[in-house]
C-alpha cells in the first residue's frame, strides 16, 4: 500500500495493526512444549551417547534463543522486501542442494551440509521456503491469468523440477512429499485450473515409471512401504522403530504415564528426540496430552490463515498461507508416520524435534507472518 494510500485508509477510520499477539503466543506455547518434552525425550539417549545429559536441550535452547531473536527482527521488517530477493533465494536454495549431494551419506542419505566447527546444516528448510516465496510472488504476478496453462502451470512445475528432482537425488522423500504437497495447495489457493493437476499426476506417474526403471530410489521406498505393512514382521530389524513407537503410544493410554516418565525412550526408541519424538510426547502426556498439542497446531493455522485473509496484498496472503501450512502439512505426516498411518518417510514434528537449521528457518519464518499481520488495516 502506498503512503498516500495508507493516510487515506487512516482518515477513513482504519488503524495499523501492530503483532498478532494470538499468533505470537501459539508460536510461544508450541514452542515452549516443544523443549520440555525434547529435554524429557532425550536426557537418557543424550546421556549414553555423550555422557551429558543436557547435550541436545542446551544446543537446542541455543537455537531456539536465535530463532525467537530473528522471529522478533523479522516481524518488524516489511515482508515485500522477499520479493526483491525472490530469484536468488530460490538460485541458493537450488545450489545448496547441488552441494549437499557432494556430502558424506549419513544414515543412507544425503541431506546435510557438514559445518566443520558449527554442525550440519539441512539445504531442505531453504528449499521450502524458497518455493513458498517464488510460488507466492508468481500467483500475486499472475493472479488473474492463473487458469491457463502458459501462466497458471508452466512457470511453477519448471520452478519444482529442478528442487524435487535434487531432493529425489539426496533420497528425501518426507521433503519432496512435502514440497509437492505445498506447491499443490498454493496453486489451488491461488486459483490455478484443477484440470491441471491431472496433467499434474500423469506427469508424476511417468517421472514414477522413470524411477522405477532407472534408478534405486524406489528399492530404498519399498523396504520403507514393506515395513509400514506390517512393522511386526522384522521386529528387530527393519520395523524396530515403528513397533516402539507404537508401543509407546499405547503404554501411555489417556492420562500418560507423567512427564519425564517414559520408558521407551531408554534406548527403544531410536533417537526420540527427533523424528519419533511425538511418540514420547503420547506415552508421557497420554491422549490427552496428544490432543491438546495437537490443538495448538491446528490453532496456529487458523490464525494463520486469519491474518493471511487479513492482509493487504495477495502476496502476502498467498505467502502467510504458505508459510503456516507447511507447518500444519509437516506435523500431520509427522504424526501419520509416527502412528504408522503412512510409511516412515523421516519427517521432523515442528518446535518439538531436535533440530538447529529447522527450528531457526521456522521462528524466522513465523516472524514474516508477524510482519504480514503488521501491515493488516482493520476497522476500528
Amino acid at each position: 500500500m502506498g503512503r498516500g494510500k495508507l493516510k487515506r485508509s487512516f482518515r477513513n477510520g482504519e488503524k495499523k495493526q501492530p503483532m498478532d499477539i494470538t499468533f505470537f503466543v501459539l508460536v510461544m506455547c508450541l514452542l515452549t512444549i516443544g523443549l520440555i518434552m525434547l529435554f524429557s525425550a532425550s536426557y537418557a539417549y543424550a546421556f549414553y551417547m555423550t555422557g551429558n545429559s543436557f547435550y541436545y536441550i542446551g544446543r537446542q535452547l541455543a537455537f531456539a534463543a536465535l530463532g525467537v531473536a530473528a522471529m522478533l527482527v523479522i516481524s518488524r521488517i516489511d515482508y515485500h522486501i522477499l520479493r526483491k530477493f525472490v530469484y536468488p533465494i530460490y538460485a541458493i536454495s537450488v545450489l545448496l542442494l547441488v552441494v549437499v549431494l557432494f556430502m558424506p551419506a549419513i544414515n543412507g542419505a544425503k541431506r546435510w551440509i557438514v559445518l566443520p566447527g558449527v554442525g550440519q546444516f539441512q539445504p531442505s528448510e531453504v528449499a521450502k521456503f524458497a518455493i513458498i516465496v517464488i510460488f507466492s510472488h508468481y500467483i500475486a504476478l499472475n493472479y488473474q491469468k492463473m487458469r491457463t496453462l502458459k501462466k497458471g502451470l508452466l512457470p511453477f512445475v519448471l520452478l519444482l523440477i529442478p528442487v524435487v528432482g535434487l531432493m529425489v537425488l539426496e533420497p528425501h522423500l518426507s521433503g519432496t512429499i512435502l514440497i509437492l504437497l505445498l506447491a499443490g495447495c498454493l496453486l489451488i489457493i491461488g486459483g490455478a485450473n484443477l484440470a491441471w493437476f491431472g496433467v499434474a499426476a500423469a506427469a508424476a506417474g511417468g517421472a514414477l515409471a522413470f524411477l522405477v526403471m532407472f534408478t534405486d530410489v524406489i528399492e530404498y521406498a519399498m523396504g520403507r512401504l514393506t515395513t509400514w505393512l506390517d512393522p511386526f514382521s522384522d521386529p528387530q530389524g527393519l520395523g524396530w522403530q515403528t513397533v516402539q513407537s507404537l508401543l509407546s503410544i499405547g503404554s501411555g493410554g489417556f492420562f500418560g504415564l507423567g512427564l519425564g516418565q517414559s520408558r521407551q525412550k531408554y534406548l527403544y526408541v531410536p533417537e526420540p528426540q527427533n523424528d519419533f519424538i511425538f511418540a514420547i510426547v503420547c506415552e508421557e502426556l497420554g491422549y490427552i496430552g496428544a490432543l491438546l498439542i495437537i490443538g495448538l497446531f491446528a490453532a496456529l493455522v487458523w490464525r494463520g490463515i486469519v491474518i493471511s485473509s487479513r492482509a493487504k496484498d495477495r502476496f502476502g496472503a498467498m505467502l502467510c498461507v504458505g508459510l503456516v501450512l507447511q507447518v500444519g502439512i509437516q506435523a500431520v505426516l509427522n504424526i501419520m508416520v509416527v502412528t504408522n498411518t503412512i510409511p516412515n518417510t523421516g519427517i521432523s514434528l515442528p518446535f518439538f524435534s531436535y533440530g538447529g537449521t529447522s527450528l531457526i528457518m521456522l521462528l524466522a519464518q513465523m516472524g514474516v507472518v508477524l510482519s504480514i499481520s503488521r501491515s493488516a488495516v482493520l476497522k476500528q
